[in-house]
């Protein structure tokens, strides 16, 4: 199982999403930036981390949410999304093929993994609950 940080970043109303690159491991789909979390690595850590170095951009953690497990046909992963408030930079597809700003009632017309279901679940609750 490899623990994976995954930047949940919002600006606005919009959340930031990136293009796979098509020869990555599920490769051509949208994913929000993240990474391996190396060992001794906190979810928050790793998720600030991995964001300023895939895209160029910097934001402050405003809270970790359950980690979800989801497994593959060939490998396992453990999710630990991170929401996060956009603070500052330009976004810049640096690992990526591209990137958007996404409202949340749009990241249905694209394509992601299927371990990231739930967490895009958790994005449209928080917007239906009026924290968003």
């Amino acid at each position: 199982m490899t623990d994976v940080a995954l930047a949940v970043v919002r600006r606005g109303r919009r959340y930031l999403i990136c293009l796979r690159r098509p020869d990555a491991p599920l490769g051509s789909l949208w994913e929000f930036p993240g990474g391996k979390m190396e060992p001794g690595e906190g979810a928050e850590a790793c998720a600030l981390r991995e964001l300023l170095e895939e895209v160029g951009v910097r934001a402050r953690s405003v809270c970790v949410w359950p980690a979800v497990e989801y497994w593959y046909p060939t490998f396992s992963v453990r999710l630990h999304p991170v929401l996060c408030q956009y603070v500052s930079g330009k976004a810049q597809a640096l690992e990526s093929q591209a990137l958007e700003w996404v409202e949340p009632e749009a990241l249905s017309g694209y394509e992601f993994p299927p371990a990231t279901a739930p967490i895009l679940a958790r994005i449209v609750a928080l917007e239906w609950e009026g924290n968003g």
